[in-house]
């Protein structure tokens, strides 16, 4: 582990004690690991206690925002992590820590007092890099957390000691973006542990496993948008009262983060359907990107289907995709099932896979931004 990591972990370390100031992690294009970390004293965070780190959203539908965890809401989502699993372990760092999924690897590991290895992060994510890294873990119980991206770099084409270091570790945390089915039959044909991850910067990352929430997570619908509550929930955004407001609310007594998703509850069960800016709103027909890109997934590689802004229409379906190029059959079968009008009107094919920010969940804006241009 580099110099900076263990600046970071030992930063992490003082403010978990209440021995040092809490820390935000800031992309730095000019910095060799393409991040710094910076000090916040309490005059940074006005009516926050006990703040641990603030976490920038990913911004992939928008403006981020400065997410403020305690050192409660991370502890606790360690310990529900622990519990739902059902051991603690040693984690291996493979995302970037100034996202929350990278940066809650160091935390768990702290909370567990493991010691994290990390790859080298420095260049484009490869099998050998990850192999080379998880070769070097030394504990019982092993943990990582990865994008579908990621994931599918690994097995494809994975020679013996990609496999079976992946097969070696106890539990691989996927989240970011949603998995292929490919992706996952094949992990699975493999043999591996994956959990597929619900979560955000709001809630310290993952708190639904599986489709099940972790231990001490409550889940609600209202109006179909779903409502998660834990004692892991940021304590709001800094200097953004509005948004804290918005997002954040007390209800039957307990304190909610309210999502952006669309789903379904029963029980301590989770379905997500989609976003509550799913809806494209085309030449007033209102059409579901979600049901749209369920049945294009099917026929292609990567999949995204979203809003695109249409001087006739007001709103048109975008649709990009890596994969095979023919779109046809696709575009029919989607016509056939939801009507000519869900047909994409904005196409563009990425043959080196979608655009993405570094936490691996797809560039949106400049997805729209692109698909824009091709009229």
């Amino acid at each position: 582990m580099d110099a900076q990591l263990q600046e970071l972990l030992a930063a992490l370390a003082n403010a978990a004690n209440d021995e040092g100031p809490a820390v935000e992690v800031i992309i730095d294009e000019n910095n060799s690991n393409g991040w710094r970390i910076t000090y916040l004293n309490d005059q940074d965070l006005p009516g926050f206690e006990q703040p641990m780190v603030v976490v920038r959203t990913s911004g992939s539908t928008g403006r981020a925002k400065r997410t403020v965890l305690s050192v409660e809401a991370l502890a606790s989502s360690a310990q529900a992590t622990a519990e739902y699993l059902g051991f603690e372990g040693q984690w291996l760092l493979a995302l970037p820590v100034h996202y929350v999924a990278g940066l809650s690897v160091l935390t768990r590991s702290l909370f567990a007092g493991t010691k994290p290895v990390a790859m080298d992060l420095t260049g484009s994510f490869s099998a050998t890099a990850f192999t080379q890294a998880a070769e070097q873990m030394v504990e019982k119980h092993r943990l990582t957390s990865l994008v579908p991206t990621q994931l599918a770099r690994l097995l494809d084409d994975a020679d013996p000691a990609t496999l079976n270091a992946l097969k070696r570790f106890d539990a691989i945390l996927l989240g970011g973006a949603r998995a292929s089915k490919d992706l996952l039959a094949n992990a699975r044909h493999h043999g591996l542990k994956i959990f597929q991850t619900y979560g955000s910067s709001e809630t310290s990352g993952g708190l639904v496993y599986n489709g099940t929430a972790l231990p001490g997570v409550h889940l609600a619908e209202h109006d179909s948008r779903i409502w998660v509550s834990g004692p892991m929930l940021s304590d709001g955004y800094l200097d953004s009262p509005e948004a804290t407001a918005e997002h954040f609310v007390h209800h039957d007594s307990r304190r909610w983060y309210v999502t952006d998703d669309l789903g379904t509850v029963t029980g301590h069960r989770l379905s997500i359907i989609g976003r509550v800016d799913d809806v494209i709103n085309s030449g007033g027909i209102k059409l579901s990107a979600s049901k749209i890109d369920g049945i294009l997934e099917e026929f292609f590689t990567q999949t995204l289907v979203l809003s695109v802004p249409d001087s006739q229409w007001g709103q048109s379906v975008g649709f990009a995709y890596s994969g095979p190029t023919r779109t046809e059959d696709a575009f029919e079968a989607v016509r056939r099932t939801l009507g000519k009008e869900a047909v994409p009107k904005h196409v563009r094919h990425y043959p080196n896979g979608l655009p993405q920010l570094p936490n691996g969940k797809f560039d949106r804006q400049l997805i729209i931004s692109e698909l824009s241009l091709r009229d």
